[in-house]
């Protein structure tokens, strides 16, 4: 979130010898969300701020009935999930102002209740690029440096069940490898905001292993420290920056337009939805899953299951 949405440290009534640490304590509690999220959110508010300002109405503190129109005005051009989230950003923003929240009110809430019943709530998926896809989408990988890359993400990707956000932040000193795999810790993710890091086992592959496509990219582009993923000019130089999240969507679809699959059908999410249906498809326990995937709720992972099955032993078998 920017600085003008946030309580200023030298706000009326408050010491001046509060100043500093005031402003430690506003950028810790900004901290509590990833960066990602904080830079939605200050986009999501950015866009709520100036329909405020078109409508000469106050963006912070906003009334309830500012909210809901502003949602009526945008329902006909952004999903009901954008909208959920430009919600949870004017109330983010409203909560580090230390102000009231007009999202709670009841009339924002039934005014949200009412899109999603209009205009419909479902969010549409990506394809996961299950097993048999994603060795069509490595087979077809470029040469040289940047195939040998893209090989290493993709399997890596896959084998983890990573998000994206997780991927590029993997660095070298995150990874060990032994007879069995590799154990790739985790220093933080969606359902581990605390940073407390988790280490997860990648098997070995015995058509594609990530093992083998890892060491390849890492002893080709020579990176012995640092991040694992990084970009690549056009001369073919590897750069010592952190590969950015959106790169990883992009090398994803590339792929599966190589394999001569949809590639507006894929996302980075691909990679970890492909593993947990192929997993779930393969029979394996729920918990083992969970094990790779770091899920904390069973009922996430029971849509990965459930639509791996939905024609074994399906009641129509057989019926026509």
């Amino acid at each position: 979130m920017s600085a003008s949405v946030v309580p200023a440290s030298g706000a009326p009534g408050l010491p001046a010898a509060l100043g500093l640490d005031l402003a430690a304590a506003i950028d810790l509690a900004k901290a509590e969300k990833a960066p990602s999220t904080r830079k939605a959110y200050g986009t999501d508010f950015r866009l709520f701020a100036a329909y405020c300002d078109a409508k000469g109405v106050s963006a912070l503190p906003a009334s309830p009935e500012t909210v809901a129109a502003y949602l009526a005005a945008e329902a006909q051009n952004a999903k009901p999930s954008t909208l959920s989230r430009r919600v949870a950003a004017i109330r983010y923003a409203h909560k580090l102002a230390g102000l009231d929240t007009p999202t709670d009110q009841e009339g924002v809430k039934a005014t949200m209740r009412g899109i999603r019943r209009t205009l419909g709530g479902a969010k549409s998926k990506k394809a996961p690029a299950v097993a048999a896809k994603m060795l069509r989408m490595v087979a077809e990988v470029p040469t040289g440096i940047a195939g040998l890359r893209d090989r290493a993400l993709l399997l890596l990707g896959f084998a983890g069940a990573f998000r994206r956000s997780e991927l590029v932040a993997l660095d070298v000193a995150d990874v060990t490898e032994n007879e069995t795999g590799l154990l790739v810790t985790i220093r933080g993710s969606k359902t581990d905001q605390e940073r407390q890091g988790e280490t997860i086992a990648i098997a070995r592959g015995d058509v594609a292993c990530p093992v083998q496509a890892l060491r390849a990219w890492l002893d080709a582009a020579g990176i012995e420290v640092g991040p694992i993923f990084r970009p690549i000019d056009r001369g073919g130089t590897v750069r010592a920056l952190r590969l950015r999240c959106r790169s990883v969507a992009n090398i994803v679809k590339a792929a599966a337009e190589r394999a001569g699959l949809d590639s507006a059908s894929y996302s980075g999410h691909s990679l970890r939805s492909g593993f947990l249906t192929s997993a779930a498809g393969n029979g394996a326990s729920i918990f083992k899953m969970m094990d790779v995937s770091r899920h904390k709720s069973v009922d996430t992972l029971r849509g990965y299951v459930r639509d791996a099955e939905l024609f074994k032993d399906h009641a129509g078998a057989g019926l026509l």
